[in-house]
Formats: C-alpha cells, sequence, structure tokens
C-alpha cells in the first residue's frame, strides 16, 4: 500500500492518474495469503519468559506431608475449656467486648468436640500489607501457585486490589462475600462487622484446596497509597488492618526498590505493628529488577527510611528476592535470591510447627487483657464508692474520676499492687466511651465476685495466666500432648475436692 501511494503521488503530479491505473497498483503489490502469514509473523514475534523451578517451595513447606492437626485435638479443647471455664466468665461480668478492642470470638453454645470456637481453633495467619503496586498479590499467586490460573488475584502496576482478601481452604474453589463470612459463626471473622457494611463490601473471602492453605490463612490487603485520606475508603480501614495485625502470626511489609517513599499512611501502620516486631518480616520484592551495586545503596536507603517508625534494638529480618513465578533477570545474583527466598519459605514452616505455642501465647495474653479491664473497672467503682457522701452527686463525682484518673491514682494503683506493666495498660480516655453506655453501679468489685462452687473470678483467671498456660507451653515443649481428660473445671491436672465432704 506504500508503494502504491507512492506510484500514485508521482503519476498525479504527472496529470496522468485514473482509477484503473490505481487499481492495476493495488493489485501489484498486494502480497498472496502465504506472504502475508510471513510477514505478520517477523513484525510481531512474542516472548515467553520461561518459569522458574517450584520444587523448593514444596520441600521447603513440606507440602507433601500430611497434616497433623487431629494430634492437636486434645490442646485445643483444653484451650477453650480454659477459656470458657476462667476468661469468658470475667468478660461477661466486666462486659470487656464493649471495649471493642481484642475480643475472642467463641460460642459457648456449641458441644466440646464442636471445635468451631472461631479464633481459639483458627489456623496461623500470614498476612501482607505495604504500599500500592509492590507485588503484594503476585507474591500470594506465587507461593500458591495460581499464576496462569484463572483463580489468581489480580496484578498489574496501576493499584489494584481494594478488597481485603483472605485465602482460606476449601475442597472446591468458590468466593465467599464479606457478609457471609461474618455471618458464618464457624469463622474467626465475625468481629469485623463492627467495621460497618462498607467494609464487609471491600472484604472477599476465597476457598482454595492448595494443600499450604490447610495449614496457615493467608490474606492479602489494599495497598497504601499516600495522596489518599481516610475517609475516602469509605471504612477505618487503620482499624481495619489493627484487627489483623493483632491476630496475624506473620506479617510481611513488601516494598518495591523504586518506591521507598514513607509517607503519613505507612508511619500510622509501623505504629500499629509496635509490639509486634517478632512477626514482622520486611520484602524487598523485584530485587532482580536493579544491578547488584544499585540494590545495596537501595538496602541502605530502606533501613534509612524505617529506622524512625521501628525504635528497636534489633530491626526484624529484610529479604531480597523477587517473588514472582519467572526467572531471574540475566545478570543478576540469582543464588542469593534463592537462598533469601528458602530463608522466608522457613519462616513460614517455623510458623505452622508453632501454631499450637502461638495459640496459647495469644490466649494468655488476652487473658491479661482480661484481667487488666477487671482490675481497673474494680478500681473505678472502689474509687467512686469512696468519694460518695450522702450528699453527693453520683454524676458529678464519677465524671470528675473519669476526667483525672491520674488524681486519684487509677493506673497507677494497678501498677502498684500487681505485676501488669505500664505498657499492657490501655489509654484512659477508652474508658470514657465505655462506661458512658455501662453505668458504674451496674458493676460489682471483684472481692464480690466469688461463689463457694465456682471459686472467685480473679483467682481463676489468675491461674491460669501463671500455672495452667504456662504448663500447658512446657508440655508441648517437651513433646507430649496433654488430653481433655486430666482436665476439669477447677483447673488442669487438679483433682476435683468434694465440698460436702467431712474432713
Amino acid at each position: 500500500l506504500l508503494i502504491a501511494g507512492r506510484l500514485l503521488l508521482t503519476v498525479k503530479m504527472k496529470g496522468l492518474v485514473s482509477f484503473s491505473i490505481f487499481l492495476s497498483l493495488l493489485i501489484f503489490v498486494t502480497p498472496d495469503e502465504g506472504d502475508e502469514a510471513e510477514v505478520e509473523v517477523e513484525e510481531e514475534p512474542q516472548l515467553q519468559l520461561p518459569f522458574r523451578d517450584r520444587s523448593h517451595i514444596e520441600k521447603t513447606l513440606r507440602l507433601h506431608e500430611k497434616t497433623t492437626s487431629d494430634d492437636y485435638s486434645g490442646v485445643l479443647q483444653r484451650l477453650r475449656k480454659i477459656y470458657h471455664n476462667a476468661i469468658r466468665p470475667m468478660e461477661q461480668a466486666y462486659k470487656y467486648n464493649e471495649l471493642r478492642q481484642h475480643e475472642i470470638t467463641a460460642y459457648p453454645g456449641r458441644s466440646m468436640t464442636s471445635f468451631q470456637d472461631g479464633e481459639i481453633v483458627s489456623k496461623p495467619m500470614i498476612l501482607f500489607l505495604g504500599p500500592w503496586s509492590v507485588g503484594k498479590s503476585t507474591m500470594v499467586n506465587y507461593l500458591l501457585g495460581l499464576d496462569e490460573n484463572i483463580y489468581q488475584l489480580y496484578t498489574g502496576a496501576e493499584p489494584t486490589t481494594s478488597e481485603f482478601t483472605v485465602l482460606m481452604h476449601g475442597n472446591k474453589v468458590r468466593t465467599v462475600e464479606g457478609i457471609v463470612m461474618a455471618a458464618d459463626s464457624a469463622r474467626s471473622f465475625s468481629p469485623l462487622e463492627k467495621f460497618g457494611q462498607n467494609f464487609l463490601e471491600k472484604l472477599v473471602g476465597i476457598e482454595l484446596p492448595h494443600r499450604l492453605l490447610e495449614r496457615v490463612t493467608v490474606v492479602d490487603t489494599p495497598g497504601i497509597i499516600e495522596n489518599r485520606k481516610q475517609q475516602e475508603r469509605g471504612y477505618p480501614f487503620n482499624d481495619v488492618c489493627q484487627w489483623f495485625i493483632d491476630r496475624a502470626d506473620l506479617i510481611f511489609v513488601v516494598f518495591d526498590p523504586t518506591k521507598l517513599d514513607v509517607g503519613l499512611e505507612l508511619e500510622m501502620l509501623f505504629r500499629q505493628l509496635k509490639g509486634r516486631e517478632s512477626q514482622i518480616r520486611i520484602i524487598l520484592n523485584k530485587a532482580d529488577n536493579v544491578a547488584t551495586q544499585e540494590l545495596m545503596r537501595v538496602y541502605g536507603a530502606l533501613f534509612w527510611s524505617l529506622a524512625p517508625l521501628i525504635n528497636v534494638t534489633e530491626p526484624p529480618r529484610v529479604y531480597v528476592s523477587s517473588f514472582w513465578p519467572y526467572e531471574y533477570q540475566y545478570d543478576t545474583n540469582h543464588n542469593l535470591f534463592l537462598k533469601e527466598e528458602v530463608s522466608l519459605l522457613e519462616d513460614v514452616n517455623q510458623v505452622i510447627e508453632n501454631r499450637l505455642e502461638n495459640k496459647i501465647a495469644f490466649i494468655r495474653q488476652h487473658a491479661i487483657r482480661v484481667r487488666i479491664h477487671a482490675l481497673l473497672v474494680d478500681r473505678y467503682l472502689q474509687t467512686f464508692k469512696d468519694k460518695m457522701t450522702f450528699f453527693s452527686d453520683p454524676e458529678l463525682v464519677f465524671n470528675e474520676i473519669l476526667d483525672e484518673p491520674d488524681k486519684f491514682y487509677i493506673f497507677k494503683s494497678i501498677l502498684a499492687k500487681t505485676n501488669v506493666s505500664k505498657f499492657d495498660l490501655p489509654n484512659p480516655s477508652i474508658y470514657k466511651d465505655f462506661f458512658g453506655i455501662n453505668p458504674i453501679n451496674s458493676f460489682k468489685l471483684l472481692s464480690a465476685q466469688c461463689s463457694y462452687m465456682g471459686g472467685c473470678l480473679l483467682e481463676k483467671i489468675e491461674r491460669i495466666i501463671t500455672h495452667e498456660l504456662p504448663g500447658l507451653l512446657g508440655a508441648l515443649s517437651a513433646g507430649k500432648n496433654p488430653s481433655l481428660s486430666s482436665c476439669d473445671i477447677t483447673g488442669c491436672g487438679e483433682t476435683p475436692k468434694n465440698r460436702y465432704r467431712k474432713p
């Protein structure tokens, strides 16, 4: 066509153009069918990147081995019994869940053999956080082998993930809506209803018959966009992240070598991660896109940017690699990237092997929070009773105590009389809202929370914190598998006493 156009221009200048001549020229330069096919192949060559070997993933994670979850049924039963007999009564007596912090989803109406108590029997959670388009969803696809699969998470250079995606094990592939996940009492996501319907529309679950998902739950989060205001999301993004952070056994914070800017939203995220440094792993993804010398500079710049946000003596472990299914770029440090990837997989495998120890530690940490809350409510109530006189206005007296808790040594007395750390104390401001909903006169003093048959609530929760849960943890470390037969209401391993038998 180009040749015909040029010839046509030439003859037109001479005034000899005609329609018949143009048609003959067009036919002359038109290739036959065989030539056309050859031209198309030469003009549009397609380059297919080769996939790299995945055998190290199955070998390191031991995916070929059968799970041994049934062997730990006795431990799970004991944890549920400890929770229902010692922790939950204290929660109900002092309305701990009204604080909307760190509540555990448990359902006492079920039988002891149902194993459906939400977070108590939930699998370890692996959480992916980080800025947008750093490769979080690509990394999830790579670990689960979902590449070139119709069920893979959508990825792209633009911000693609706008939902909190929970990947769980299932007998068949299916998608579960957020409202269904929150309504299903067999799952551990029912507390997410408190973040509103707008968030539940941004929550989606995917069930896959994958061996890794038999042992862990993977959560992919929306990327952090610094120029977006929180209210534009339509739900409390930081509060939702905090909920998942509190329950995650392993937290991957992913970065791109070309996007190391730290903005306000990322600073807020690292504030929420304080106290969880042992679970955090920093991932410098897409490392094969930069030269080795440049990668060293990027590595130093990353630590320089994160140093003010991670105020600990020993910084989190940083993994440098390219977590996607294709071969590494030419002339990059392939051996280093592969070793880093294997080290990260070993961390995942360590979480799987220590899932029961982590679960016991989580229940104990929750029990400590419940005890602190009960002690604070008891102190508020005791101070209120001491300040009240016959002519006092109850509302004015209690408002003064709420406004100035340090004046009445509310929190300092807890530190002085117990072994509670000041870092475990909640913010005093949350009790203004708590007592705004729950009148102080609706509670009883801890000294009055005792019964002849059941004992005192404070003594029971302190016993499991100091003896039962550490003893259960020690039994697991020694290779023993505690069973429910040696556990009763008065405590695991103790013989029940007959209170009506004469000595």
